[in-house]
């Protein structure tokens, strides 16, 4: 299995796993912000970036995204890339291809989130460090 979908995979179900737990607190220091523009090929590959700062990690910490235009409930994945917790202030960039019919050029409602899968016995438990939720202007290239 490529990588792309398989992190996908494991982020999702990471996610639901969580999703009976509620919100963890994370640390005020750790943030992942989303820039205000996201790109979209005529294709249908879509990039979201922004930034992101995280510490005190004990496994492996990703970056997912998911934009969502017009039903809220529609969220498409927009790929996941490792993130690097030195408590410094790092870029990241995710694309990912959807249905060239499935979003368009305008006003998307992107979600962030800084997760960890920190060991736990034989199965990896997830750890939100931080969550971004904002709308952004999806711009066609």
């Amino acid at each position: 299995m490529p990588v792309r979908p398989a992190l996908a995979a494991a982020l999702g179900a990471a996610a639901l796993l969580c999703a009976a737990a509620g919100p963890a607190t994370a640390d005020a220091s750790e943030t992942v912000t989303v820039a205000p523009t996201g790109r979209i090929a005529a294709d249908g590959t879509i990039t979201l970036s922004g930034t992101y700062r995280c510490t005190g990690n004990t496994g492996p910490v990703f970056v997912s995204s998911s934009v969502s235009q017009d039903d809220p409930r529609l969220k498409h994945g927009i790929g996941g890339s490792a993130a690097l917790c030195d408590g410094a202030e790092h870029p990241w960039q995710n694309s990912g291809k959807v249905s060239a019919d499935s979003l368009r050029a305008g006003t998307a409602h992107v979600e962030a989130t800084l997760m960890e899968l920190r060991p736990s016995g034989i199965v990896p438990l997830p750890a939100f460090h931080a969550i971004q939720e904002q709308d952004v202007t999806l711009v066609q290239e």
